[in-house]
Parts: structure tokens; sequence; C-alpha cells
């Protein structure tokens, strides 16, 4: 019963992030590529203020899986590297926090590209 209500909750955090999304691309002008930058952004400022850390807490995989939670995590790495080495760890902190999710973006997106064949928009 456990296992249930956590992935229940993880469906209603990833659902109701999803339907801001779509409300926002549905009613707004914003591109998507501006709608998704603004979810890391709002990541990074809620983890930053440490708001998003109950959210995660509530919503496990649903609160840490979307854009929201990579600005999260971006967010947390900062603040781990400012503490143990200073105003040098503002810069390098993030990256060093997301470095598995970046190489797996990359690693799994040159791979795609070698398997499919692209095509230019008509």
């Amino acid at each position: 019963m456990e296992l249930f209500m956590e992935c229940i909750k993880a469906f209603l955090c990833g659902g109701i992030l999803c339907l801001i999304g779509q409300l926002l691309i549905d009613k707004t002008p914003l591109t998507p590529a501006r709608i998704l930058v603004a979810y890391v952004v709002s990541g990074v400022i809620l983890g930053g203020l440490g708001v998003y850390q109950y959210i995660a807490d509530f919503g496990g995989a649903g609160a840490t899986v979307p854009l929201t939670g990579f600005g999260f995590l971006l967010a947390k790495g900062v603040k781990t590297a400012v503490a143990e080495h200073g105003f040098l760890g503002a810069l390098s902190g993030g990256v060093t926090s997301a470095a598995a999710g970046i190489t797996a973006s990359i690693f799994f997106g040159y791979l795609v590209a070698l398997i499919c064949k692209p095509k230019a928009k008509s």
C-alpha cells in the first residue's frame, strides 16, 4: 500500500507540473523552449529558497524527474559546493551535481542521431 501511495503522489506531482506546462503552451504566446527554460529556472529559484525540497519529498520522482527537478539539482549542487569550496563552488557545483544527467543526455542524443536519419522540416 505504501508503494501505491508513493506512485499516486509522484503521478499527481508530475501531472500537475505537466498540466501547468500544457496550459502555458495553450494559453500564452510563450514558445515551448521558453517554457522549458522557465521550468529549469523556477526549479533553481525554488531549490535555492529551500521550497522545492518539500515538493520533492512529497512527489518523489514526480518532482525530481521533470525539468524543475533538474533546476533543483543544479541549485542543490551549488549550495553544497559553496559550503565546501567557497565562491568557486558557485561556478562548478551545479555542473558537478548534474554531470551524470548531462552525460547521459549527450550520449543518448548522439546514439539516436546515429540510428535515425534526420530530415529537414518542410
